[in-house]
């Protein structure tokens, strides 16, 4: 029996990178896959195409998750859909090139929300839609993708660093709060990864266009893949992690 198997997970951000990469894991471990995506529906109708051609569920969904009754609208019809939702992935993100890196003190009330409502307020909005409804479950989980800039704080990332921590901060609570529920709630905190996101801080640090090129310097030789973070979620959300729950994961190859 696949590890995943009669699961059903709501991903935000599914239609690239690490969100894409969790998806298709989900559907390759058995489980159906609501993939929410903030504009390129081809990118999303592809992630559906491999998650049914796996024998899985999909469907798709716009949102901006850092829309409240966008993301109330796209739950409502996700259970619609799916009928029990056990799983929620809060992986959509943005990330400090979005606000071009400004210091704390000099960030804009903009450029603050900008990030805090889709890296923030997008999961408190998904957990306050969907967390009631998973309680029915006899098991669900909450992933957070986070950040290890989340502890890093680093000069020039502490908008962002200040959004995930507080993501951290709320989950480490829910976990508290939902465990008599049988809802495990836990934190993958990636360093870089082979991303769009990743290739531009790769850039905006002087490492040059290609990614590529900062192999060498990796623990392992390589840069972390959307799919070594997949693989990760996907046995947190298993049956093999089953008694996880309130940790905070970094996977830096450190």
């Amino acid at each position: 029996m696949s590890k995943l198997e009669g699961r059903t997970a709501l991903i935000t951000g599914a239609s690239r990178g690490i969100g894409r990469a969790i998806a298709e894991r989900f559907a390759q471990e058995g489980a159906n896959v609501a993939i929410n995506y903030s504009s390129n529906e081809a990118a999303a109708q592809e992630v559906a195409r491999v998650v049914t051609g796996l024998g899985c569920k999909a469907h798709i969904y716009q949102a901006n998750v850092g829309d409240e009754t966008a993301c109330s609208a796209m739950v409502e019809q996700a259970i619609s859909d799916f009928g029990q939702i056990d799983a929620l992935v809060n992986n959509a993100g943005l990330g400090s090139a979005a606000v071009n890196r400004p210091a704390i003190a000099d960030a804009t009330n903009e450029q603050w929300n900008t990030l805090l409502d889709v890296n923030l307020w997008g999961p408190i909005y998904l957990c306050r839609s969907l967390v009631p409804h998973m309680r029915e479950a006899d098991r669900s989980d909450v992933i957070m993708i986070s950040s290890i800039a989340a502890q890093a704080l680093n000069p020039g990332f502490g908008v962002y660093a200040v959004s995930k921590a507080a993501l951290e901060a709320m989950a480490h609570t829910l976990a508290r709060e939902e465990k008599s529920h049988g809802m495990r709630v836990n934190m993958i905190a990636p360093g870089l990864v082979d991303t769009d996101m990743g290739r531009r801080i790769v850039e905006a640090t002087g490492g040059g266009s290609d990614i590529r090129k900062v192999d060498a310097r990796m623990p392992f030789g390589f840069v972390c893949t959307p799919a070594d973070i997949a693989a990760t979620v996907a046995h947190l959300c298993s049956k093999d992690g089953r008694y996880i729950t309130n940790q905070r994961i970094t996977i830096t190859g450190d």
